[in-house]
């Protein structure tokens, strides 16, 4: 932040220093002023122009003469003799900062060998750079030499798996201290990083389903800690990676757990933020709760969730373990991943080393904040979409990771976006990335965002469809909680509803929002806002609980029967409720862990939702990936403008799905035989010539062809 002391100096390109003089100090006057550097020599510096500013400060505009070396130490000194240290500022946002300094080297961190361990730190602003290694109690200082482009390396000898370090980095006039901004492990609360040897990082490779395209993935988001922590559930470990897959006679009686998670065949496991985050206490997780969307570490798992945080190791074998267990079920494993902003800017390691380079930040010296939290990542430059780029890709070589969701990804940039999934899915074969394209308020121009309006130019990324949500459902904002969608009876959105049931790849119903339904995300609750149960709680009062309970399966059925890659919120097959909270990411573990007990009391939505999974994966007709596939196969109906019927067909199959949000009852004669799929949850291999449908239901009919479930399975 400028304008905070009585004198400060910025440099903001190569040949362009800015300095506020405040008004309360020599009257912010100053006739000459003089760069000086490390040597004690200086050079006068010409005033181009002074302003005023609405701070009490004068502006002044001072241009160099010749040649800066970025990484020296400089001082502006003014007529008086008072002197304050320039500080590299907006330099660092230009290109000719980039094309001086960019490395591209793939051995940033800390490279281990048994014979010697290699540090490589990008810190081209610093002047030096210290490096300070602990091991069994004797603490060793190295001074690292500085190479091209900015580079800072250094190789010590010796076998110094399990060492602690840390960087001193000399920046601004100041020394800080500073963990490896490519660290992947740390000592616990990310106080110092560690060297590990990756090589005893093994996850064993299991066959998984094919994926012939996106749309075939059936995600399921989950919290780690959220998917265990109840008690009486039969699990030992609560909360951890360890209790995530752990198995036993109790939890397979109970259903809890992951011998529940088994049961649904989803195809994909989200699991919510699990990299290094600042809001939880390592050593006392149970003493805060977060669900870790404040990072710290991009690349080092979170301590919280394992079983011996203050072991570096522990937080590695354990995850990997349960990526491990997932595949061998034949579960993919997604993470959820938060590069738009971080925890704590002014003591992240990012800025620690290079000021100012990481973040979106103007002329003026002022952070974009887009994402409410002050400091939007500026993927923008480089070596900060290396940093990205190159976690991401370690993630996927290291623990086999299958997919990332993004957080907030309209905050970061297309073509960081597009790099990480060209060369994750150069190493991971059914690769999925998809994340929230909502288009953020950023310094960042409109142009470059990742968000939903430029999907068309990312056309291997998926965005979540805020409009599926709210026609489906209902508006979600709290202010808008009475607001009903299609599902909880507002009939006059039917023509929108067969849009979203299309993948909003067609002007059919409204206008085209995606190029092809593989760039869609549908669902109707998610971590975010009221569960989809206390949702319909508000704006559907007058239904009684059995009406409810049919209205929530129809939201559940319309996310997995819509053209595109349906999503699930763990729990919202058992009408999870946060008892009409909307944003309880720091509430508590009782108001957000999976409560099992739901389970046996809403058992019918469970297995209504295992049918229509089962279903989807049977039809291929409900999984196409191209906007002409869609439009050639898909066509739709109405009873009186309130009845939907969705119909979806190939050459072997053909589906018709009957949504009626209504209290009335229909008969529908059908053109020819149809097999009785699914109504209301129950399914049967019945013949029917023509379909009653019931008040508030959900129908789903195959053509009578020799059909069955698992003809056309993945």
């Amino acid at each position: 932040m400028r304008q905070h002391t009585y004198f400060e100096a910025y440099l903001d390109d190569f040949d362009k220093i800015i300095v506020f003089m405040s008004k309360d100090s020599y009257g912010g006057i100053s006739n000459r002023f003089y760069l000086k550097d490390r040597f004690g020599h200086m050079q006068e510096l010409s005033i181009n122009s002074i302003e005023q500013t609405g701070n009490n400060y004068n502006k002044y505009t001072l241009m160099i003469h010749g040649e800066m070396q970025i990484g020296h130490e400089y001082y502006v000194v003014h007529q008086f003799a008072r002197e304050a240290v320039l500080e590299y500022a907006y330099i660092t946002k230009t290109q000719r900062f980039d094309e001086l300094y960019a490395y591209e080297g793939n051995d940033l961190g800390a490279n281990y060998t048994k014979q010697k361990t290699t540090f490589v730190l990008w810190a081209p602003c610093a002047s030096r750079i210290k490096l300070e290694l602990i091991k069994h109690g004797q603490m060793h200082m190295y001074e690292m030499k500085r190479e091209e482009r900015g580079v800072f390396r250094l190789a010590v000898e010796g076998d110094w798996e399990n060492a602690s370090y840390a960087y001193f980095v000399r920046v601004h006039g100041e020394w800080r201290e500073s963990i490896d901004p490519y660290g992947v492990a740390s000592k616990v609360n990310a106080l110092r990083s560690v060297v590990v040897d990756l090589e005893k990082i093994k996850v064993k490779s299991f066959p998984l389903p094919e994926m012939k395209s996106n749309c075939d993935a059936i995600i399921y988001e989950t919290s780690v800690r959220d998917f265990t922590k109840q008690k009486g559930i039969g699990v030992e470990h609560a909360g951890t990676f360890l209790g995530f897959i752990e198995e036993n006679d109790e939890t397979k009686k109970k259903k809890t757990g992951f011998s529940y998670l088994k049961s649904l065949g989803v195809t994909h496991v989200q699991l919510m933020p699990v990299m290094d985050f600042g809001s939880v206490d390592e050593l006392y997780p149970t003493m805060f709760y977060n669900w870790g969307y404040d990072p710290v570490q991009w690349g080092c798992l979170e301590g919280s969730l394992c079983s011996d945080p203050e072991n570096p190791y522990a937080r590695m074998f354990e995850f990997a373990k349960l990526v491990e267990t997932c595949h061998e079920n034949g579960m993919r494993v997604v993470l959820d991943v938060v590069f738009n902003h971080v925890y704590d800017m002014p003591k992240n390691a990012m800025n620690l080393i290079v000021p100012n380079y990481y973040f979106q930040m103007n002329e003026n010296g002022e952070y974009s904040n887009g994402t409410f939290c002050g400091n939007d990542i500026d993927s923008t430059r480089k070596m900060c979409r290396k940093l990205i780029v190159d976690t991401c890709l370690y993630l996927c070589k290291i623990f086999k990771i299958d997919g990332f969701r993004f957080d907030l990804m309209g905050i970061l940039d297309m073509d960081t976006i597009k790099e990480v999934y060209s060369v994750c899915k150069a190493y991971q074969k059914d690769f999925i990335l998809y994340g929230e394209g909502w288009d953020m308020p950023s310094l960042l121009a409109n142009e470059r965002r990742a968000s939903i309006p430029n999907h068309a130019h990312m056309p291997h990324v998926a965005h979540f469809s805020d409009r599926f949500r709210d026609v489906a459902k209902g508006k979600t904002s709290e202010y808008e909680v009475n607001v009903k969608g299609y599902c909880s009876g507002a009939t006059y959105l039917i023509d929108v509803m067969k849009n979203v049931m299309l993948g909003s790849c067609s002007e059919y119903g409204c206008d085209r929002m995606f190029v092809h339904p593989d760039h869609v995300v549908n669902y109707v609750e998610c971590h975010d806002n009221m569960t989809c149960w206390d949702k319909l709680k508000e704006c559907c009062k007058e239904d009684p609980r059995e009406i409810r309970i049919q209205r929530h399966k129809m939201c559940i059925a319309a996310v997995l029967l819509a053209q595109g890659i349906p999503f699930l919120h763990s729990g919202q097959e058992f009408a999870r409720t946060k008892h009409g909270k909307h944003n309880t990411y720091n509430d508590s573990d009782e108001i957000n862990q999976m409560d099992y007990d739901r389970k046996k009391r809403y058992e019918e939505i469970v297995e209504s939702t295992k049918a229509l999974i089962e279903i989807r994966k049977a039809y291929a007709c409900l999984r196409y990936a191209t906007q002409d596939e869609v439009v050639k196969n898909v066509e739709f109906h109405d009873i009186d403008r309130k009845v939907l019927i969705y119909q979806t067909k190939d050459e072997s199959e053909e589906l018709m799905v009957f949504f009626n949000p209504t209290y009335e009852q229909f008969v529908y004669h059908l053109p020819c035989d149809y097999h009785l799929l699914y109504y209301n949850g129950r399914s049967s291999k019945d013949l029917c010539h023509e379909v009653h449908i019931g008040a508030v239901s959900t129908i789903v009919l195959a053509k009578s062809s020799g059909n069955s479930i698992g003809k056309t399975s993945i």
